[in-house]
């Protein structure tokens, strides 16, 4: 039986990921990345394939325990723990993801409640921005800096490539001040100005530029700053 290290350089599950994109392995190459290795008799790709044939299909394998797994040979806790935490983080993610389209935006208080509790704890200030489709539902969100917000950090270019690149119809602009401080500076101001100009050559609106402070927040259109 052949050892993946064996194997010309671009077909190596590893290799060949960095070179083409995670999109170009088979489900068992995906699998056998995560193993790592196989056993003395059997490659890592075919320790991943007999897995994946075991329980018919990857969906399948992804709701199965540790100790389930661990009945193939060359599958220790290790290794099973290590497929289950991976299993469990796509799911959290689509869970996410699933969860925020639902989500449809009418007031500043709608994104306080879902971003002040991912913020809370932050010690340095975070700038994202919020994606909307044109229902005001949230497609996506990024983060574009940490650290302390200047004109020399966060540029219209870095939001708007995050915008255009997921069809977005409004943005939202979105920081946090770990100080507690809830009223924007002079350079919050000037940054929202340069992007909602930006915005509007773009045809992208600005809906809105909020602050958080863990428990409260300050929205740019109720102090009408935009």
């Amino acid at each position: 039986m052949y050892k993946v290290k064996e194997l010309p350089i671009d077909d190596r599950p590893r290799e060949k990921l960095v070179l083409r994109g995670p999109q170009s392995l088979s489900d068992a190459e995906l699998v056998a990345i995560l193993l790592r290795t196989g056993t003395k008799g059997n490659s890592v790709i075919s320790v991943a394939r007999e897995l994946i044939l075991e329980f018919g299909n990857l969906a399948v394998l992804a709701g199965k325990s540790v100790d389930s797994m661990t009945k193939i040979n060359g599958i220790g806790k290790d290794k099973a723990a290590t497929l289950c935490a991976a299993f469990e983080i796509s799911r959290r993610i689509d869970s996410k993801s699933k969860w925020f389209s639902n989500k449809v935006i009418t007031a500043p208080s709608d994104v306080a409640a879902i971003f002040n509790p991912l913020l809370r704890d932050e010690l340095k200030e975070n700038f994202l921005v919020v994606c909307l489709n044109a229902n005001n539902q949230i497609i996506k969100y990024e983060t574009v800096s940490i650290g302390s917000l200047n004109a020399s950090i966060v540029h219209p270019r870095e939001i708007y490539k995050i915008a255009i690149e997921c069809s977005s119809a409004n943005i939202i602009l979105l920081h946090n001040h770990p100080s507690g401080n809830s009223e924007p500076s002079k350079e919050d101001i000037s940054i929202t100005k340069r992007l909602v100009d930006a915005g509007k050559l773009l045809d992208i609106q600005v809906f809105d530029h909020i602050i958080l402070t863990g428990r409260s927040y300050t929205s740019f259109i109720e102090r009408r700053l935009i």
